[in-house]
């Protein structure tokens, strides 16, 4: 592939880095192709029970949409590509194992759109994260307006998308935009580490953790335990649950198969 880097590291992890340095690792048509097929191959790998999303490069982990690219484009190709843009962070949102964005530089419109529908989000300290669309009369068209408010707050979210002002790694920090801020040499291995401890999990109950987590959020409590329950139940007849039994009352490390 040419504009995404897929490598798989420790067994069960993989780890995407997008290709475009030189465009600020912006998503143009050509690298959301590469993207989509990728996840056509993840989804049907058993084996991957952990994706992390970085960038290559120390200067951005992804500027958004390739406004270059835009130039020559009628409205209506413009409101496709920005569908497609849409559609594939959809997908990573979507996908059933745990993704970690590990912010490598600045976010901003798609980038920070893209990062938002990953899981868990890791940051170098002293970039810049934030919804800037409205500085050039658009608006965030890839989820921002949706996910941003239910990850930060309504207020905070309106504040950065009307104003189109990008926010420090500390303040993302302070308003749980992030949940980690660490140097450039820590990022990928701090990354690293947290889906290592991940994919030692049982990777079923992972996945329906997940699941049940994001369907949660979308309906009344009641409903979302019931979900809850619903998830739980369908771990009981696992061989990875017998599993994890029978390690910890022998003392030792449970080798989870995902069945």
């Amino acid at each position: 592939m040419d504009y995404i880097n897929y490598e798989i590291v420790e067994k069960y992890i993989g780890i995407i880095t997008l290709q475009r340095p030189q465009a600020a690792n912006a998503l143009s048509q050509s690298l959301l192709n590469e993207l989509n097929q990728l996840f056509d191959d993840i989804e049907q790998n058993e084996t991957i029970r952990c994706l992390i999303v970085t960038g290559a490069g120390t200067k951005a982990f992804c500027a958004g949409a390739d406004l270059k690219e835009r130039k020559g484009m009628t409205d209506d190709q413009v409101i496709q590509a920005v569908r497609k843009i849409g559609e594939t962070i959809n997908r990573v949102e979507k996908l059933q194992v745990p993704v970690i964005a590990a912010i490598n530089g600045v976010a901003l419109g798609g980038g920070l759109e893209l990062a938002l529908a990953c899981d868990i989000r890791i940051a170098v300290d002293k970039t810049k994260l934030g919804l800037t669309e409205t500085s050039l009369a658009i608006i965030p068209g890839a989820g921002g307006t949706q996910r941003l408010p239910r990850t930060i707050g309504v207020g905070h979210a309106k504040r950065l998308i009307y104003s189109a002002v990008p926010i420090t790694t500390e303040e993302a920090l302070r308003l749980h935009l992030i949940e980690r801020s660490v140097n450039d040499e820590q990022l990928l291995d701090e990354a690293i580490q947290l889906a290592k401890r991940i994919a030692f999990n049982g990777p079923l109950a992972v996945q329906l953790a997940k699941n049940a987590i994001n369907n949660g959020l979308e309906t009344t409590l009641e409903k979302g335990l019931e979900m809850e329950h619903l998830s739980y139940q369908k771990v009981i007849p696992t061989k990875d649950r017998l599993e994890g039994l029978e390690a910890f009352a022998e003392k030792r490390k449970p080798n989870y198969q995902g069945r």
